[in-house]
């Protein structure tokens, strides 16, 4: 299909999503191992405990956006901006789950989650307002 090139880079952001859902699962798997025990990281309702699960799913939710976010076409990224999205998507994505499981270790590295989430929120701003839709993205679904 002509108009349909994937995003420069691409293969490189599918592949850390696709990877990023995998260590979510491993994580979620070794979580998996203790969960029935109650004293486990502090017992369930514990801020450790929490922010461990929290990194687990940001793993694979952030993954995934990952992703979505390659599947887009090249003419979608035609604004200079634009090119920005896919490396601060990704940095974010990573930081997250770090943060997590750092802070889940270390109370004192709460200030760590600055990094994933202004650069979260500026990949998804750049998307909102900075993409173009595919042309006809509009047009091309079925009508209401």
């Amino acid at each position: 299909m002509q108009g349909t090139r994937l995003l420069i880079g691409c293969e490189a952001t599918w592949s850390f999503g696709w990877s990023l859902v995998l260590l979510g699962f491993f994580s979620g798997a070794l979580l998996g191992l203790s969960f029935l025990r109650e004293d486990f990281l502090g017992g369930y309702a514990s801020q450790r405990r929490r922010l461990v699960r929290l990194g687990h799913v940001a793993l694979v939710a952030l993954g995934l956006v990952n992703v979505v976010v390659s599947l887009a076409p090249t003419s979608a990224f035609a604004r200079g901006d634009a090119r920005f999205v896919a490396p601060l998507l990704m940095l974010g994505s990573l930081s997250m789950p770090i943060a997590c499981f750092l802070t889940a270790w270390r109370a004192s590295l709460r200030p760590l989650f600055a990094l994933p989430v202004v650069a979260l929120l500026a990949a998804v701003a750049l998307l909102a307002f900075h993409v173009s839709a595919p042309a006809g993205w509009a047009t091309s679904g079925v009508s209401p």
